[in-house]
């Protein structure tokens, strides 16, 4: 059970500053104090195991027990996760459930929890009325901690800098955005449908935060920076161990990531040294604000094998929620990439604009499925990437058989179709009928029959055609043919853009010095024979 300190006014304590305007982060205009304060009450017994089916009922019985607003603490549940506990899974920054308890090397909300609450762990980070507890113990020990009293307690707005630490963040600003979203969520108001078909909702209320210690100053507001690269973006440093100075390639390419996490939690995370990842530029859900974190000149932390030579952006929410992807974070991020494309010269396509999930030797699943990729690319003013209507060219090209569906899939049969082994309709559905024109056209090819478009398959699919020799200085469609094939042959990505230039060209010989070809980088009659034939 949770055991209350006594505050009182203890010698030496520092008292609260008065009121002070909501700052330009919250982008919220200060009005009247509404008296909508939860009223503290005696604590009830925890709840019981039977009656932890309601999320609202978990709310409110947390809120009584630790003398914490009820619709603060929603608030800051909703900023964090939208009420979604994602099945105990973690964040980016290894927080858990609706709450966001974190365990990391810098914060550790899950082990006081536990230890606040008497809860195991294990219960904290998977049973949604058990991780509500949780976080409202933190709060109201943080509200010992800066000395709250019973009177100040029901007053939401005396709540601010409890908010702010609870957000976890060692920079003073990006304490600040943190407890700026949840206020500018209590007086816009919250209406979320959550899991059992039930609503949770706070109703507006005008408010009116206590900043003490947070309060910004006129020194604060001459250092906000706006970004080094990007005109519309603010600029937040990530910690120099997330991120290497410099590039040791040209920029080729944009990464489009979502951060399994808050937008002023990600910040948080990229300013931590034991994170160990970054990227370029953040964008927050709610309005498309944007945060440059890393120098388009320097080497971001943020997908593997890319981090030379792309640029990634982060996109606030979880790649299971489509409540996060807002109509305002499109457009933002679309104006931010096709910004980026004009400078760096990167092709407005999806060869050159892709998902996290797309770089070779990652093992990340974002933007995920619920990312949408048709209206983010004409928002951005470019094409799906080659082969006409149809999307052919991949950063990479995944193993596909009977069940799988999607952009992949659709390009597999139209290869096919033109080939001349008809699949019908290339609707991105892998049924029978595109089974068995796969396997007929691995019987022509002299390749395995088992119906599977593994490396082997695409190569052959996408390397058929006419067989023109093509060497540097090479450019058009037989060009981005070769790049497609060599593509998928060697399981990294080659620029697939038309132009034969050097990186090309070592594809070619590396393709070559693996098939026991003469290796001089021009795909002649024998290089084309080998991929055609899948080698």
């Amino acid at each position: 059970m949770y055991r209350r300190s006594t505050p009182g006014n203890r010698p030496g304590q520092r008292r609260l500053s008065k009121r002070t305007a909501l700052s330009a982060l919250g982008g919220l205009i200060t009005t009247v104090l509404l008296a909508t304060a939860q009223s503290a009450g005696a604590a009830p017994a925890p709840v019981p195991p039977s009656d932890r089916d309601g999320m609202s009922r978990a709310f409110t019985r947390a809120a009584a027990e630790f003398e914490v607003p009820r619709d603060l603490l929603v608030a800051v549940g909703y900023g964090e996760t939208h009420l979604d506990g994602h099945q105990g899974e973690p964040s980016q920054a290894n927080g858990y459930g609706v709450m966001h308890l974190v365990s990391n090397p810098k914060s550790h909300t899950l082990e006081k929890a536990a230890e606040l609450t008497g809860e195991r762990s294990s219960e904290l980070r998977e049973d949604t009325a058990a991780n509500i507890r949780g976080g409202a113990a933190v709060l109201r020990a943080y509200a010992d901690g800066l000395g709250l009293d019973s009177g100040e307690r029901r007053s939401i707005d005396e709540w601010y800098p409890v908010v702010a630490r609870y957000g976890g963040a060692a920079d003073i600003r990006t304490a600040r955005l943190y407890a700026d979203t949840v206020y500018t969520l209590l007086a816009q108001g919250i209406d979320a449908d959550v899991p059992g078909g039930e609503s949770v909702t706070v109703r507006p209320r005008a408010v009116e935060p206590e900043r003490g210690a947070y309060a910004a100053t006129g020194s604060d507001q001459r250092s906000a920076a706006l970004s080094p690269d990007y005109p519309d973006a603010a600029w937040v440093p990530a910690n120099s161990a997330n991120y290497a100075a410099g590039r040791s390639a040209s920029i080729s390419s944009v990464v489009v990531h979502v951060t399994q996490g808050s937008y002023a939690g990600t910040i948080s995370w990229f300013q931590n040294p034991s994170s160990q990842v970054s990227s370029h530029y953040v964008v927050r859900s709610s309005d498309g604000a944007i945060t440059q974190m890393v120098r388009d000149s320097d080497t971001a932390y943020h997908a593997r094998s890319a981090n030379s030579s792309s640029l990634g952006i982060e996109h606030e929410g979880f790649i299971n929620d489509p409540s996060w992807f807002t109509d305002s974070m499109y457009r933002s991020s679309a104006a931010l990439t096709r910004y980026l494309c004009d400078r760096y010269g990167i092709p407005k396509d999806r060869a050159h604009i892709v998902g996290h999930a797309e770089v070779p030797g990652n093992d990340h699943t974002d933007p995920g499925p619920n990312w949408n990729w048709n209206y983010y690319m004409q928002l951005v003013g470019g094409s799906g990437g080659g082969g006409g209507s149809v999307q052919l060219s991949f950063p990479s090209y995944n193993t596909l058989r009977s069940g799988s569906t999607g952009a992949q899939v659709t390009a597999a049969q139209t290869l096919l179709n033109q080939q001349g082994h008809n699949v019908g309709t290339a609707d991105g559905v892998f049924g029978t009928r595109t089974t068995s024109a796969v396997t007929s056209f691995q019987t022509a090819r002299g390749l395995p029959a088992d119906g599977v478009v593994g490396a082997r398959t695409w190569t052959a699919l996408l390397a058929a055609g006419t067989t023109s020799e093509v060497r540097e200085g090479s450019t058009g469609a037989v060009v981005e043919r070769l790049q497609r094939a060599l593509t998928a042959a060697l399981g990294r990505t080659v620029s697939i853009d038309g132009q034969f230039g050097p990186n090309t060209a070592q594809a070619v010989r590396d393709y070559q010095s693996g098939r026991g070809l003469t290796v001089d980088g021009i795909a002649g009659p024998a290089t084309w024979s080998a991929l055609q034939a899948g080698r």
